[in-house]
């Protein structure tokens, strides 16, 4: 292959393939104070064909990560913005550390317009009472607004946060792992679908 490599991108698609033959359950964990603030702006800003192969990359992996036959589980230890906040939408468990950060789909409120796959994540995963906000007006949330609109789904103190998320990786990998593939297929399959039929146009 001799196209773009990206290496946040590339390496969330290797850690997917290992789990899958190796874990589970997956376990993302940021750095302290910063989950992930999006795409390259420098690679974004270097001109169209650059922004649209980072950004179908991103998407790929996205979709992938949402539909893996394993439980995921992210640890949110900061700013999650963008492609940040995309990431939490396409996990199962999101528990977020408590502190003065940023989550959400800042798009719009930069002058950008959200793709179809940022839309039904956002769709699937969000509250419908805060899916307008959160998409077309690109409000920002705190961790506790962020587990009320839904990118999170609990918020704990910073230094709970690792071992609060390992226990719950651990307590998903019982599962069994045919019970989930298959639940979960049935459960976001559409949204894959409209995602994949729609990635390459958008």
């Amino acid at each position: 292959d001799d196209g773009p490599r990206y290496i946040i991108i590339d390496a969330l698609d290797e850690a997917l393939s290992r789990a899958e033959g190796e874990a589970g359950a997956l376990l993302l964990t940021g750095r302290e104070g910063r989950f992930s603030a999006g795409f390259d702006l420098s690679v974004m800003t270097s001109g169209e064909a650059a922004m649209q192969g980072l950004v179908q990359s991103g998407a790929e992996v996205l979709v992938r990560w949402y539909a893996s036959p394993l439980p995921t589980v992210v640890a949110c230890t900061g700013h999650a913005l963008a492609m940040g906040s995309l990431l939490l939408l396409a996990s199962d468990t999101r528990i977020g550390a408590e502190g003065p950060f940023k989550l959400g789909l800042n798009e719009v409120a930069i002058g950008m317009g959200l793709p179809i796959f940022a839309v039904e994540l956002a769709r699937d995963r969000l509250s419908p009472r805060a899916f307008t906000a959160a998409t077309i007006q690109g409000r920002v949330y705190d961790p506790a607004g962020a587990v009320a609109a839904g990118y999170l789904d609990r918020m704990v103190a910073v230094d709970e946060l690792e071992a609060t998320a390992r226990e719950e990786a651990g307590r998903l990998a019982q599962l069994r792992r045919g019970a989930v593939s298959h639940t979960k297929s049935r459960a976001r399959q559409a949204t894959v679908d409209r995602i994949l039929s729609t990635l390459a146009e958008d």
